[in-house]
C-alpha cells in the first residue's frame, strides 16, 4: 500500500477537487461540515481504488494535510505528488523530504516548500 501526503496552504476544495479529479477517475469528496472537518473521499487510478483524506489545521491553522492511499498512484513520491498539486493549485505545498523516522527528534528536519520562489527545503516555522 502506497502512502502519500502533501500540506496545502490556505486550501480551496474547489482546485483540490480539479487536480484530483484530472489525476483519478470517479472521484467522490465529501462537503466538510465546517470549516475544522476533515474531507474524505475516494477515486480510481489504474484499476485501484484511492483513499483521500484531508485534515485542516495541520500545523497550524492554515495547512490541511492531504492523506492519498493506494496500492498504485500517480506518483511515487510525496514530492513528486506535491510538485503535481502545485502546478495545480499555484499555492503554497509542502511535503516531507522522506528521511525522517518514527521516533527521530524534528526540531530541525527540513521540508520541502514549493511555492512561487521555487523548491526549497526549509525548516517549517
Amino acid at each position: 500500500m502506497q502512502d502519500l501526503e502533501i500540506y496545502i496552504r490556505d486550501l480551496e476544495l474547489a482546485k483540490l477537487t480539479e487536480w484530483l479529479g484530472n489525476q483519478l477517475d470517479n472521484l467522490v469528496l465529501s462537503e466538510p461540515a465546517s470549516a475544522t472537518a476533515a474531507i474524505k473521499g475516494a477515486g480510481d487510478y489504474r484499476g485501484h481504488r484511492v483513499r483521500i483524506s484531508a485534515y485542516p489545521g495541520a500545523s497550524g491553522k492554515r495547512y490541511t494535510s492531504l492523506v492519498l492511499e493506494a496500492d498504485e498512484l500517480p506518483w511515487n513520491t510525496d514530492l513528486e505528488c506535491a510538485r503535481s498539486a502545485w502546478r495545480a493549485m499555484d499555492g503554497e505545498i509542502r511535503c516531507s523530504q522522506g528521511e525522517w523516522q518514527e521516533g527521530e527528534p524534528v526540531e530541525e528536519e527540513k521540508w520541502w516548500r514549493l511555492d512561487d520562489r521555487g523548491e526549497q527545503l526549509v525548516v517549517w516555522n
